[in-house]
C-alpha cells in the first residue's frame, strides 16, 4: 500500500445534518438526520486532503430503531428493546439492508449507499463498514435478504438450550423478564423462550447495564458446558456470516470494522476471512479485540490484518496526557506487542470513547498534540481520527438515552455544533469555524499528511531513544518521549513533549542506534521540523547529544537526508 493507512471515522446520521435543532430525547422529525447524500464531492475531498486514506462509515446497516418505517415493509420494532430514538447501529436488525434514516428516499435506500461507494471511490478513499458478528436486534428479520436466503434462527430447535446448527442461544421454557420498567408499557414485548443476551449474558433477566436490546450469536460454542466446542459440520451461523460479508464485499466496500471480534471464535475468523480475500483481494478486516493475551491468536490464525490497541497505547496516552503516567510508559507498549505493533490500529477517539476535549479527559484539544503525534508516527500501522477531533468536539452535550458523559451519542438524533459549523450548509469549509478551531484543524491536518508523505513513516524502521536518555539532566522521562523513524537516506527524530512548559533538552543517540539503523556517525546535517518548517543544523553523533526546543503540548519531526 502506498500510504499509511489513515480511517476518518464518522457516524453517519450525525454528519451534515440540517436541523440544529438538538431537543433532549429529540425524534428524528424534531431533530432531522444526516443522510448518504450529506457525503457529497466537496465533502469527501476534504476529508480526503485532510490526510486520510479510508472513511469508516459507522452505522450504515439497518439497525433496530422507534422511527416507524412499516409503510415501507420494514417491520416496527418495540420500544422496549431499543436504545434511544435512533437506536444502536450494533443492534443489527436486517444483515442485508442498509439504515433507512440515512436515505432521502427510503424505497432507493440501498441504491444511494451503492452511490455513496462511487462517489468514495471517486474521492480516491478507501470505504470500511461495521461487521457486527457477535450479535443481533433481539427482533431481527430480514426484509431485504437475497432469494433464497433463509434468516437467522429461522430453523432453530427451540425447544433446547444449545444446539451447534442453531443461530441463537436460547433459555428454554423461560420468558424474558427485562429487570427495569418498561418505558413503553403500552408496547408490550413477549420473548419466549428468551435469548441469550449479546453480552454472553446466558439467563432471561437481562439488566439495564447489559446489553438488553441484543441477542448473542451461536457460533458453536457451548458455553454452559465449559465453552465446548462444536466446529464440525461447519455450525450454520458460520455460513450465513460468510455470505453476509460477500455480499456487502460484492457492492464495493474495502474492508469491515469487526465489532467486538474477540467474542467470536478465532476458528470462525480463520475459515471466513481466507475465503472472503480469495474473492476480493484488496479487502482489509480490522478487529476489535481488548485482551493481548490474545492479540497475536487473532493476527496469526484469525487472519486479521489489524486490531484494535485499545488498552495498550491509548490507554497508555490517556494517562500520560492527563499526568498519571510518565511518558517513558509508551516504551512498554510496543515491547509488549512481541514484533506485531504494526498491525495495530492506533486512536485518541472512536465512538466509544470520550472526546479529547471533553472535560473527562484532557478539557483541551491541544493538549492531545503529543498524543496525536506518538500514536500516528510510531509505527507503520493505520492511524484513525473520529469526526470532529480535528475541529476539537467536546462530546459535552446530554442528547437523550446517552447521558453527559463526554461521548458523541450513538443511540440519539443529534447534531454536534463543531461538525455542523465545519459542514456549513455543504461548503465543508474553516470560515464558521473559530480561530482556535481553524488551528487545530491544521495541526491534524499537517500531522496526517506528514504520515503519508514521509516514507520513514509509512515503512521505515523505529527506534525508541528512551533508555540511553533516562539519566540525561536536560531530559525528562516523565514528560518528554523521543524516538527515531528511518528509511534509506532519510530519517525522523521525534520528541513529543507532554509537559505544560516549553523545554530545551539534548538527546543522547546511542552507538546501537547507528548500527541499527545503517545511519553514518559524524556528519553535520541540516534538519527541518515537518511541523513547522524551522531548520537547525546539528551534527548527528553518539559522542554529541541533539539539541532541541520543544514548546509545550507540542512536539517536533526533525528530518535530515543523511550522507553516504
Amino acid at each position: 500500500m502506498k500510504d499509511k493507512v489513515i480511517i476518518y471515522q464518522v457516524f453517519n446520521r450525525l454528519f451534515g445534518n440540517p436541523n440544529t435543532t438538538n431537543k433532549f430525547n429529540g425524534t428524528i422529525g424534531e431533530n432531522g438526520c444526516g443522510k448518504f447524500s450529506a457525503f457529497t464531492t466537496k465533502a469527501l475531498d476534504e476529508i480526503r486532503s485532510l490526510g486520510c486514506t479510508h472513511i469508516w462509515y459507522t452505522g450504515v446497516i439497518e439497525h433496530a430503531t422507534r422511527t416507524d418505517y412499516s409503510a415501507y415493509g420494514i417491520a416496527k420494532d418495540n420500544s422496549n428493546i431499543v436504545k434511544g430514538n435512533a437506536g444502536s447501529p450494533y443492534a443489527i436488525k436486517d444483515y442485508y439492508d442498509v439504515d433507512p434514516d440515512l436515505a432521502n428516499d427510503v424505497p432507493s435506500r440501498m441504491k444511494e449507499f451503492e452511490n455513496l461507494i462511487k462517489r468514495t471511490h471517486k474521492a480516491e478513499l478507501k470505504l470500511i463498514i461495521d461487521f457486527v458478528p457477535n450479535h443481533v436486534a433481539r427482533q431481527y428479520k430480514s426484509d431485504a435478504k437475497p432469494k433464497g436466503v433463509v434468516d437467522l434462527g429461522a430453523n432453530d430447535d427451540t425447544m433446547v438450550n444449545f444446539d451447534p446448527q442453531n443461530d441463537f442461544y436460547y433459555i428454554h421454557n423461560e420468558e424474558l423478564k427485562l429487570q427495569f420498567p418498561m418505558q413503553f408499557p403500552k408496547e408490550k414485548y413477549k420473548e419466549k423462550p428468551a435469548k441469550a443476551t449479546g453480552n454472553d449474558c446466558f439467563h432471561a433477566y437481562p439488566s439495564v447495564h447489559d446489553w438488553y436490546e441484543t441477542v448473542k450469536l451461536n457460533y458453536g460454542v457451548d458455553y454452559q458446558d465449559f465453552g465446548h466446542h462444536h466446529f464440525h459440520p461447519t455450525p450454520d451461523t458460520w455460513v450465513k456470516m460468510r455470505d453476509i460479508l460477500m455480499f456487502w464485499a460484492a457492492k464495493g466496500v474495502d474492508g469491515f470494522r469487526c465489532d467486538m471480534a474477540e467474542m467470536v471464535p478465532v476458528a470462525f475468523w480463520e475459515w471466513v476471512i481466507p475465503q472472503i480475500k480469495e474473492h476480493f483481494h484488496q479487502i482489509i478486516f480490522i478487529a476489535e479485540v481488548y485482551n493481548p493475551t490474545e492479540y497475536h491468536n487473532f493476527i496469526r490464525h484469525g487472519k486479521f490484518d489489524y486490531l484494535y490497541d485499545k488498552v495498550g497505547l491509548y490507554d497508555t496516552l490517556k494517562e500520560i496526557s492527563k499526568g498519571y503516567k510518565p511518558a517513558s510508559a509508551i516504551t512498554g507498549c510496543w515491547q509488549s506487542l512481541g514484533g506485531i505493533d504494526n498491525k495495530m490500529l492506533n486512536f485518541l477517539e472512536n465512538h466509544d470513547e470520550q472526546r479529547v476535549a471533553s472535560e473527562y479527559f484532557l478539557g483541551d484539544p491541544l493538549k492531545a498534540v503529543p498524543a496525536l503525534i506518538v500514536s500516528s508516527t510510531i509505527n507503520k500501522g493505520p492511524f484513525m481520527v473520529y469526526f470532529g477531533q480535528e475541529l476539537g468536539e467536546k462530546g459535552m452535550d446530554c442528547e437523550g438515552f446517552s447521558g453527559r458523559d463526554g461521548r458523541t451519542s450513538i443511540f440519539d438524533y443529534w447534531n454536534p455544533t463543531t461538525v455542523s459549523s465545519w459542514y456549513n450548509d455543504g461548503k465543508c469549509n474553516t470560515s464558521a469555524l473559530s480561530k482556535e478551531q481553524q488551528e487545530l484543524r491544521k495541526i491534524y491536518n499537517r500531522i496526517l499528511v506528514i504520515c503519508n508523505e514521509e516514507a520513514s513513516i509509512r515503512k521505515g524502521e523505529f527506534y525508541d531513544l528512551m533508555y540511553v536518555n533516562y539519566h540525561n539532566i536536560t531530559f525528562n522521562p516523565e514528560k518528554q518521549y523521543a524516538y527515531i523513524r528511518k528509511y534509506e537516506k532519510e530519517m525522523l527524530l521525534i520528541v513529543a513533549n507532554f509537559d505544560q512548559k516549553d523545554v530545551d533538552i539534548a538527546i543522547n543517540i546511542p552507538m546501537h542506534a547507528f548500527e541499527f539503523l545503517n545511519i553514518r556517525e559524524g556528519a553535520t546535517l541540516n534538519f527541518t521540523d515537518l511541523c513547522t518548517g524551522d531548520t537547525i543544523t546539528r551534527e548527528l553523533s553518539s559522542s554529541v547529544p541533539f539539541r532541541i526546543s520543544v514548546k509545550a503540548f507540542s512536539g517536533v519531526m526533525m528530518k535530515c537526508f543523511l550522507i553516504e
